[in-house]
């Protein structure tokens, strides 16, 4: 245990570090200089963010991502298809209920649209979805597809928004795709599906591993834009107050500990039942289970509190200050962040690893991380463009859609679905907690608060997108390679000697 706890450490300090040594290198040479208290804090809390992403990924090991396989695996195997989906739908309502994220939203728009009612709304849509990715799995169906008719429904309700007078919501129908699929849900549903594909086997098990979570990512968008139809007046998002509270530790109000605890309890409890009634396991596989929760508990809160008090603010001051300075090094900036801010996202390890065992290889976690990096270094950049020239999201979510769809009809089925839940695994809480604010910062800095919500507001939709083009231009280029080794087998074979021919 302590050496995979070790093990794990490791990585996840070769994940932050270029994070908090990207944002140091800005203090210390003054570009954007940060108090000292300021920069104590920071460093603190890239420790902490360390600390917390190496016990959620060891706890994501040891407990989320088996009681999801064992899930998916044991209701399968019960043949008892109506009870597989039953317990789908209402774990993927309840889980995306219960994610931190979708409060702190309803929250910031209670005023316009009613909190409790949007809350429930997204958790119907998650587990309405994830009831479509497990027949999908079951039917054995092409998931572009079931992608297509899905985002095209998505696009014509985008367009009633706009003929009501309405686009002021997009940014936030899409940013609100990303929101929920947080780093609890991610582990557990990725399993569920590849538990459910391992069971019923078939030539799509590898590729019907994925595309649960890009599934599960339409249904907040859609029941965020169907819900804004019924807003009365425009959104007013005031700036947040982003402030340090050296007497007010997060840590010490318990916020993080409760919400994570009550979005773990869901699953936690929903499993047992599932326990007692039917997977019927033995006891050092729960015993295994119960640790694995325990570090995911605690990394979770370490993590979640890092972000918030130290990566938050830093963010916000980081977008005001560097708009100042260069507009032109902000959005550099923008790209270089992106880059590494993702190898940070707790559930991009899940997915990464996953994806190298599934594929055995085929695709590997560096590549995967690579890929990751380009396409969320170019969205946060984009998004920061549009901030400074101030026009619509659509603009770059039309042609992005158009062309990560296109591509899925030309790849290996496998790349367009890991391609899609890497969009919804890199939109995690660390974007939301530091790239969201910086975007803000910007946005302040240009043009007041009045245009946060149509301008700030999308830059998780856009880390969501762009995942979805390199990855399947990933297994474009694969491809290629594969029909070029093909073309140099057969001509070699067509020049050989006819002396080396043996004939029997």
């Amino acid at each position: 245990m302590a050496l995979t706890l070790w093990s794990k450490i490791k990585e996840a300090l070769v994940s932050v570090l270029p994070v908090s040594a990207i944002v140091l290198f800005i203090s210390i040479t003054g570009i954007v200089p940060l108090g000292q208290s300021e920069t104590a804090i920071f460093a603190l809390s890239s420790v902490a963010l360390i600390i917390g992403i190496a016990l959620f990924n060891l706890g994501a090991d040891l407990a989320m991502t088996p009681m999801g396989s064992y899930v998916g695996e044991g209701l399968t195997k019960s043949k008892k298809i109506l009870l597989l989906v039953s317990v789908c739908f209402i774990m993927g309502t309840l889980i995306t209920v219960a994610e931190p994220d979708l409060s702190v939203l309803a929250e910031q728009i209670s005023d316009v649209l009613n909190g409790d009612v949007l809350i429930v709304s997204v958790g119907l849509g998650v587990g309405l979805f994830l009831v479509v990715a497990i027949i999908k799995t079951v039917l054995q169906k092409e998931l572009n597809s079931i992608l297509t008719f899905a985002y095209a429904m998505m696009f014509a309700v985008c367009a009633i928004l706009i003929e009501n007078g309405k686009s002021n919501f997009l940014p936030l129908s899409f940013d609100s795709g990303g929101v929920t699929t947080g780093p609890i849900t991610v582990p557990f549903i990725m399993a569920l599906g590849a538990g459910v594909a391992k069971t019923i086997g078939g030539k799509k098990q590898r590729e019907n591993s994925f595309g649960i979570i890009a599934l599960c990512s339409v249904g907040p968008i859609l029941a965020v834009m169907i819900l804004s139809l019924a807003a009365k007046g425009d959104l007013a998002f005031p700036a947040p107050d982003y402030s340090f509270y050296l007497n007010d530790l997060p840590f010490l109000t318990g916020e993080n500990a409760l919400d994570v605890l009550k979005s773990l309890l869901f699953i936690v409890v929903f499993f047992f039942v599932l326990q007692f009634t039917t997977l019927k396991l033995p006891k050092g596989k729960i015993f295994q289970i119960l640790i694995g929760i325990a570090f995911t508990f605690v990394g979770l809160v370490v993590f979640l509190t890092a972000v918030t008090f130290g990566f938050m603010p830093i963010g916000y001051k980081l977008g005001l200050a560097l708009v100042e300075k260069s507009r032109i090094f902000l959005i550099i900036f923008s790209f270089a962040i992106g880059m590494v801010v993702v190898l940070a996202e707790p559930a991009v390890h899940v997915l990464t690893k996953q994806v190298d065992d599934v594929t055995s290889g085929g695709v590997s976690k560096i590549q995967m991380l690579v890929a990751l990096s380009i396409g969320v270094g170019i969205s946060i950049g984009l998004s920061i463009i549009r901030i400074l020239f101030g026009f619509s999201i659509l603009y770059y979510l039309i042609p992005g859609y158009l062309i990560s769809i296109g591509l899925s009809f030309f790849v290996p089925h496998l790349y367009t679905a890991i391609a899609f839940d890497s969009g919804g695994v890199a939109s995690g809480p660390l974007t939301s907690s530091f790239i969201l604010p910086m975007a803000i910062g910007a946005c302040v800095a240009l043009n007041g608060e009045a245009e946060i919500l149509s301008l700030a507001f999308g830059i998780v939709a856009m880390v969501a997108m762009t995942p979805l083009i390199t990855i399947q231009t990933l297994g474009f280029k694969a491809i290629i390679s594969q029909k070029r080794k093909d073309s140099v087998a057969m001509k070699r074979i067509i020049t050989s000697d006819d002396d080396q021919i043996i004939y029997f």
